[in-house]
């Protein structure tokens, strides 16, 4: 059940728009497919993750006043999560919508890396193609003119891991600096300073590995799109969240 439901609404349209787009783009160039797919799909799932980045840029704002609410109440747990939740309904923040985006995309990835890492090495298959779409008489596995789709490539995965580290780097707000007179720090804290430096630098050089030992190209353009996507996404949400809490003076 869960097999024709990821093959049915999932991955054979997304198998169909990629035929499509190689059939329609100048030279039938699997490359521009690729970037034209994943711009497509984040288009579509854009209404979610418009909505998650919003929130996102929302906690980033009250942030000093979730801190101040910390300190005040530093030894009562239950009102300290009690008050920040107030706090998140006050604002109109979900916490928790992160989670809904996750939930969306990881079918829609998996989809999208078995389409650019089996499809293009092996060949494309008439079976999962819809009535009114044809696979091209030629396809161009040459990106740029010199970068072979179906093949690993050292510079598209250099920019994949690189847009990969600024991307995590613009979405997760930096971490407060330890004050000299803090006292030993807590687990949570310790915790939380580890997580956000092995999310910042590890997952990029680990983005490299796999674009450029295990992946084609193709995944590795699929990545960078995605990523540039996600950057300028997440700076126009900035930019107008920025203009919504502090308001020019009429």
């Amino acid at each position: 059940m869960l097999s024709f439901f990821f093959n049915t609404f999932i991955y054979n349209p997304i198998y169909n728009g990629f035929v499509f787009f190689i059939d329609i783009t100048p030279f039938h160039n699997v490359g521009l497919s690729v970037i034209l797919l994943t711009i497509l799909v984040r288009l579509i799932i854009l209404p979610v993750t418009h909505k998650t980045v919003r929130s996102q840029a929302k906690l980033k704002s009250l942030e000093p006043e979730i801190n101040q609410i910390k300190r005040e109440t530093e030894n009562d747990k239950q009102a300290q999560t009690k008050k920040v939740m107030e706090l998140y309904k006050k604002h109109g923040v979900n916490p928790f919508s992160g989670c809904l985006m996750l939930i969306i995309q990881t079918p829609i990835l998996l989809a999208l890396f078995w389409l650019f890492n089996n499809e293009i090495s092996n060949g494309f298959s008439t079976e999962r193609l819809y009535s009114f779409v044809e696979i091209p008489h030629y396809i161009s596995m040459l990106f740029l003119g010199f970068i072979d789709m179906s093949q690993k490539d050292i510079f598209l995965a250099l920019a994949a891991g690189i847009s990969q580290y600024f991307q995590i780097k613009l979405a997760i707000p930096p971490l407060p600096p330890r004050e000299a007179n803090a006292g030993t720090p807590s687990l949570k804290d310790e915790f939380a300073r580890s997580f956000q430096t092995q999310t910042k630098y590890v997952f990029p050089v680990m983005v490299f590995f796999l674009s450029f030992k295990m992946f084609p190209s193709a995944v590795a353009l699929y990545w960078v799109t995605s990523n540039l996507f996600s950057i300028a996404h997440e700076l126009f949400v900035r930019r107008q969240a920025g203009i919504e809490t502090n308001p020019k003076p009429q």
